[in-house]
């Protein structure tokens, strides 16, 4: 399944809690792994002074994913390219606070994609784990050092506010199997100063949208959405669809698509004062593992990363089911999910069985 740039509404199925979603085919969804792409380009091609990189390069934050992992991973084998865990951070917290994204404690990984990149740098797949999936946390070190036990049907989003990222890297690996060679994380500030950043970004809508939780209401035709709104319009699931979570995913691919256009058109690379601009935001909201915590890192990453071509990447939601006891969670669907997996661990093409998903929405 490859990415189309459409603009068609998206259904969606309830949240948490708002009763049994309806069936739809699987999802598709850039998800915040375009913001990596796009800033690992930008931080290659920016740059005018010492000043600026190391203004830049103490922007990021770094986790430790070896020292906090240690020994206990999955294997990595010769041919299984590169594996990336993006995450994008709904914490409320600091500048996060005031973007209109409500009163919620902590902070957990509102998206997670484990994005592959096979050997040869051509076609890279980005694999969505749902936020409602119940999986099992393995034992993970807490920040301050203590231990928190292994506990088995926990939602898959709330290890991040638990534990932290390395327990999700260590929770991904245990689940799939396969190594994760890198960490990135982006919050809602990152995002929404991105979108202001390049002076907004034109989406189109074919029916109204009209959300009082998020604030967002567009009537049907074309809009430019500044940072703020755009931030709403990924994450509306009230406005459109039955009112779901997973209803929102169409969304996000579609201002995806529109934010990739938009810096395509402006010719971003060809201006330093606004490149600059854009890391800078970027870089602030930026987490990630050690090995890639800083510019040059990053910009060596992005150069291995230049025979991808973003409109090719294939974008698969991990096959889930509704679980049995409570119908307003999902549990990896078997044999699918299983597939999947060895299908990643093993850079082999992704077979259609594994993209086949029994709970994907209405």
């Amino acid at each position: 399944m490859t990415h189309s740039a459409t603009t068609e509404s998206r259904r969606a199925q309830p949240e948490t809690g708002g009763g049994r979603r309806r069936s739809q085919r699987p999802r598709r969804r850039w998800g915040r792994i375009v913001l990596l792409s796009l800033l690992a380009v930008l931080l290659a091609a920016g740059g005018t002074g010492y000043w600026l990189y190391s203004d830049l390069n103490d922007n990021i934050d770094g986790v430790d994913l070896d020292e906090a992992l240690g020994e206990d991973r999955p294997e990595k084998l010769p041919t299984s390219g590169q594996n990336v865990l993006v995450l994008g951070s709904d914490s409320r917290a600091g500048a996060n606070a005031g973007l209109g994204t409500g009163k919620v404690s902590g902070a957990r990984s509102d998206t997670a994609l484990v994005v592959h990149i096979p050997e040869g740098r051509r076609q890279a797949v980005a694999v969505s784990i749902p936020r409602d999936t119940l999986v099992t946390r393995p034992e993970c070190a807490k920040s301050d050092g203590s231990a928190l036990p292994e506990a088995e049907r926990v939602m898959f989003n709330s290890v991040y506010s638990t534990a932290g990222p390395a327990c999700v890297v260590k929770t991904v690996e245990k689940m799939s199997g396969v190594r994760m060679d890198h960490y990135m994380e982006i919050d809602f500030a990152g995002f929404k100063g991105l979108v202001d950043a390049i002076g907004g970004v034109s989406v189109t809508v074919e029916e109204p949208i009209k959300d009082t939780s998020s604030g967002l209401d567009l009537s049907a035709g074309t809009h430019k959405l500044d940072g703020t709104q755009s931030l709403a319009f990924v994450r509306t699931r009230h406005g459109v669809g039955d009112g779901s979570d997973l209803g929102r995913i169409g969304l996000q691919q579609q201002f995806m698509i529109a934010l990739l256009s938009e810096v395509k058109r402006q010719d971003l690379f060809g201006s330093p004062t606004k490149t600059y601009k854009i890391a800078d935001t970027l870089t602030s909201a930026l987490t990630t593992d050690s090995e890639l915590a800083s510019l040059t890192s990053l910009a060596d990453f992005a150069r291995s990363m230049n025979g991808v071509d973003p409109s090719t990447m294939e974008t698969i939601m991990l096959p889930v089911a509704y679980d049995k006891t409570d119908p307003n969670r999902v549990v990896a669907a078997q044999p699918q999910a299983d597939q999947l997996w060895e299908a990643v661990r093993s850079d082999a093409e992704i077979p259609e069985s594994a993209k086949k998903s029994p709970a994907t929405g209405g």
